[in-house]
């Protein structure tokens, strides 16, 4: 990769817009530090939704640089609506694709396949498998839900160690949430940063590949030795047995899930190689390939390969959809909302400081993504609200980058979305309490294994910006 420096994007940044406030660097790097103060303690003293404290801490960024609150509120709403109407119909679908999977008893179907051929040794890799796979449609509270008994349960029956297994499948889970579209923060910060999903998506899975291996398999041999317990009796679950329902094939189950994927992946392949807009194949896999098309094609062909495998009648299908929607109605609120928040940012002219700021301090933009990320993850304790607001700080930054070099900052972004998951994320709560845990013991095996992803993550972005 020819790496651009900042003194090099400094031109692009003074031909953005004139920003919405006349403030100095000063008084706008205050502002910034004061309104993700505002997010922050809302979040985590207020237990107050992140929708809200997104929306309350936009004004008050706005207040505090000194810009007409018509302005702020008109950067806000652009800023919500543009990112509700770029990932808000991707996220939809991918709810619905992931509720299919797991209603028609798809995702058991290639959990039970997997661990019918594994044994012993395998186990952990079995699991890492199973929850990368099953990871990809599913959001990451929906694929704790679904993986964590089966976890438990195999733990209880094998006599392994319950972190041997559940740590390979909880690194499969938070890869796919933090590096993998179409999960809602790479979606974001893809859309933030004008970045192309096939190459990030591409990109992604060689960055996750490796991350997922030593945060998975290979730290669950330590955690198992630092904190060894027994899986807690009253959360295993009797799983019904596959003769007790129809259930779609493990053939057509897997085709279905990595659809979009694959159409996703040619889209991205078949640009590069040709690289002519022209072109009749690559006319073809631009519209095949596109996130929309790929996505609802995969739900089209799920009704069929997992709904009417498993017996749906048409308006148990019809339910399916209805059900999968409800539960993204927060997320999708909270991504627009992040949304507007990072266009206030871009329009109070937080860009153009970070610009300045990035080149006396000499720190490559990837590293800074990282950062940024790291911070606000800490602080809120969401993976999501980290990468909507580091893609909104460091989104002008990417303004005459490369197509990959766009694309590796996304996966900073990411990769520091997942740093420390510690007391104040809901997800530190969840393993928790499914794994019968203490604080100390989450501590060690949870938030280490996401700190782990974290800085691998950002490794690997790193190592690949040397090499392309």
């Amino acid at each position: 990769m020819t790496g651009l420096s900042v003194e090099t994007l400094l031109p692009l940044a003074a031909a953005a817009p004139e920003p919405i406030t006349s403030a100095g660097d000063v008084r706008l790097g205050l502002a910034v530090l004061a309104g993700i103060a505002v997010i922050v303690l809302l979040i985590t003293r207020i237990k107050m939704h992140a929708f809200l404290a997104l929306t309350v801490g936009s004004l008050a960024l706005g207040c505090f640089a000194g810009a007409p609150l018509n302005k702020t509120i008109a950067s806000f709403t652009a800023g919500l609506g543009a990112t509700v109407a770029g990932v808000g119909v991707l996220i939809a679908l991918g709810a619905i694709l992931g509720r299919l999977l797991a209603d028609s008893g798809g995702a058991d179907q290639i959990v039970d396949t997997i661990l019918a051929r594994a044994k012993g040794r395998a186990m952990p890799w079995a699991m890492v498998l199973i929850a990368s796979v099953i990871g990809l449609p599913l959001f990451f509270e929906v694929g704790i839900v679904l993986l964590i008994p089966v976890v438990l349960l195999v733990a209880k029956r094998g006599n392994y160690s319950l972190m041997r297994i559940g740590i390979p499948a909880l690194a499969g889970l938070s890869v796919m949430h933090g590096l993998i579209p179409p999960h809602p923060g790479p979606l974001v910060a893809i859309d933030a940063l004008h970045a192309n999903l096939g190459v990030t998506l591409a990109l992604g899975v060689v960055v996750a590949i490796p991350t997922v291996i030593i945060a998975g398999p290979l730290f669950s041999r330590y955690a198992a030795r630092w904190v060894d317990i027994p899986a807690p009796d009253r959360m295993i679950p009797e799983r019904p047995s596959a003769e007790s329902q129809r259930r779609p094939s493990f053939g057509a189950t897997l085709f279905t899930v990595l659809l979009p994927v694959a159409l996703m992946l040619v889209k991205a392949l078949v640009d590069i190689v040709v690289d002519d807009p022209a072109n009749g194949v690559q006319k073809v896999t631009d519209v095949a390939g596109s996130p929309l098309i790929a996505l609802l094609a995969a739900v089209l062909v799920g009704m069929v390969t997992l709904g009417r495998a498993a017996g749906f009648t048409r308006t148990r299908l019809s339910v399916t959809v209805e059900k999968s929607l409800a539960p993204i109605a927060g997320i999708l609120l909270i991504v627009g909302a992040g949304g507007g928040f990072k266009q206030t940012l871009i329009d109070a002219g937080v860009g153009r400081m970070i610009l300045d700021l990035s080149q006396s301090w000499s720190i490559p933009a990837l590293l800074l993504g990282w950062l940024i990320a790291v911070a606000i993850r800490l602080a809120t304790g969401s993976a999501t609200v980290a990468t909507i607001s580091a893609a909104g700080l460091v989104a002008p930054l990417a303004a005459g980058m490369s197509t990959t070099e766009t694309a590796l900052l996304v996966l900073s972004v990411g990769a520091g979305s997942l740093f420390f998951s510690h007391v104040n994320d809901a997800g530190f709560w969840l393993v928790k309490e499914y794994f019968g845990m203490t604080v100390g013991q989450t501590l060690k095996t949870w938030s280490v294994m996401e700190t782990i992803i974290s800085v691998c993550g950002l490794g690997f972005v790193m190592l690949l910006s040397l090499v392309l």
